[in-house]
């Protein structure tokens, strides 16, 4: 079992920064494929970025160049280091655990995206970006 928490979320204007935290308690952490997942009222919940045990990531086309995705297993930490913030970048990020299934290629084919794919999942934290 593996509890999720995030932290990090906050208030900024456009061109701003923030670093999201996802701190991960449980054993076999390093195991576990992890990824950022966003979310606005009446919308799917949307895949932002994923980090494989590898090290491997992939991300939504509107944040590549802006957000970077890294983990620290020595932590049980998962980070999402946004840049050039946009007001579209605004909602509840949420990080999620996937137990490992498929291999790399498949996760990056886009399986990733996929919230059903996940087995656990952090309560979220609010990210507002102001133009």
């Amino acid at each position: 079992q593996v509890h999720l928490v995030e932290s990090g979320g906050g208030s900024v204007q456009a061109g701003g920064s923030l670093r999201l935290s996802c701190v991960a308690s449980g054993n076999d952490y390093n195991r576990y494929s992890m990824s950022w997942f966003r979310e606005v009222p009446e919308a799917e919940r949307e895949g932002v970025a994923t980090i494989e045990t590898d090290g491997s990531t992939s991300y939504l086309d509107s944040v590549k160049g802006r957000f970077t995705v890294s983990r620290d297993n020595a932590k049980n930490t998962l980070y999402l280091q946004m840049e050039n913030l946009r007001p579209e970048d605004t909602a509840m990020y949420y990080c999620a655990a996937a137990r490992p299934r498929g291999g790399v290629a498949w996760w990056h084919g886009g399986n990733w995206r996929r919230p059903t794919n996940y087995n656990h999942w952090g309560q979220g934290t609010q990210v507002t970006v102001s133009s």
